[in-house]
């Protein structure tokens, strides 16, 4: 299967970000919709959510419910507040350096990636990462060499709280040190259970393990996978491999805590990559973070992409996964 992954660059909601909107809306308003339309929260409940946890998006927020055309069911998505549930895979880790690196692999279905870089300064801050839900971010980094990535935390359990792609844009908008970005991560709601790691630009780095029905845990763990602590939801676990790209990555940190470059190849192959496309949670790429270079590189097993976030240039590339089903044998 073929994608296409788009980088696209607007320093504010404009055009391209409608454009992008049209593109994607179909599937993302199939999704949203998919337990039925009283299941999500209604757009006044969601915007009071917005203003209350993460006001400072707000602006941001209305300018691209006008772009989408204003409608109720488009501004309640764009919320991000109590979306449907959904999993990932991905292993990330922090190697210490000179100079400290954020190394992370995206594990999901090709078919439900949007496949877009997106360089923006919504807020007066420049941002680049890799887009979800229109203007999340599941990996990023801003101009002052902060870093955020994810991972899904291996729990069932949903609640009361946002998308945690909304949360990682939220942070790299507003925030500059790791420190920053602990405290937001410590009280604004998610919806379900991620692993964040932070890096900032001095080198230091967290992991916070946010839930939305128990207290966050912040860790100097340099290293995390699909599960909190200890496996909860062990079919899962099984399906994605969570504990041996744990130990993996512990062992990597140590082999390679001298060779960045053989730290960054063991992300491109197993037990860190995954081919398991069939299930959902095939590696989609391996992302390189540099805070002090402001440099992005994509990895695949036989290609590269990189950037740089003062110099970004727009573009596209084609990536060939192997053959996986059609959307609805990933929903059984």
């Amino acid at each position: 299967m073929e994608r296409l992954i788009q980088a696209i660059s607007e320093p504010l909601p404009g055009p391209k970000w409608q454009s992008l909107f049209r593109y994607h809306w179909s599937a993302y308003r199939r999704w949203f919709l998919s337990e039925g339309v009283t299941e999500r929260p209604l757009y006044l409940s969601s915007r009071r959510a917005l203003a209350k946890h993460m006001p400072e998006l707000l602006p941001t927020y209305e300018r691209l419910v006008e772009l989408a055309g204003g409608s109720d069911i488009a501004a309640r998505f764009l919320s991000l507040y109590r979306p449907p549930a959904y999993m990932r895979g991905c292993s990330q880790a922090v190697w210490s350096g000179p100079p400290p690196l954020l190394i992370r692999n995206y594990d999901y279905s090709p078919q439900l990636f949007e496949g877009t870089v997106f360089h923006s300064a919504w807020n007066g801050r420049i941002v680049v990462g890799t887009g979800d839900c229109l203007w999340g971010l599941v990996d990023g980094m801003n101009e002052d060499g902060l870093v955020l990535s994810l991972s899904f935390g291996g729990r069932r359990t949903v609640g009361k709280g946002f998308g945690v792609p909304l949360l990682l844009r939220y942070i790299l908008e507003f925030c500059t040190t790791a420190k920053e970005s602990v405290e937001v991560l410590s009280h604004v709601p998610t919806h379900m259970s991620y692993n964040v790691t932070v890096l900032d630009r001095s080198g230091v780095f967290k992991t916070v393990f946010i839930a939305p029905d128990r207290k966050p845990l912040v860790q100097d763990v340099a290293f995390t996978t699909n599960h909190q602590q200890e496996v909860e939801w062990h079919q899962h676990a099984r399906a994605t491999a969570t504990l041996e790209r744990e130990q993996a990555l512990q062992l990597y940190l140590k082999r390679y805590r001298d060779d960045s470059h053989r730290m960054i190849r063991a992300f491109l192959r197993p037990p860190l990559h995954s081919d398991a496309y069939r299930r959902g949670f095939g590696t989609l790429y391996t992302a390189v973070y540099n805070p002090h270079s402001l440099e992005l590189t994509y990895l695949w097993p036989h290609d590269s992409w990189f950037m740089s976030l003062r110099a970004f240039v727009e573009g596209t590339r084609s990536v060939q996964f192997p053959h996986v089903p059609d959307a609805l044998e990933l929903l059984h």
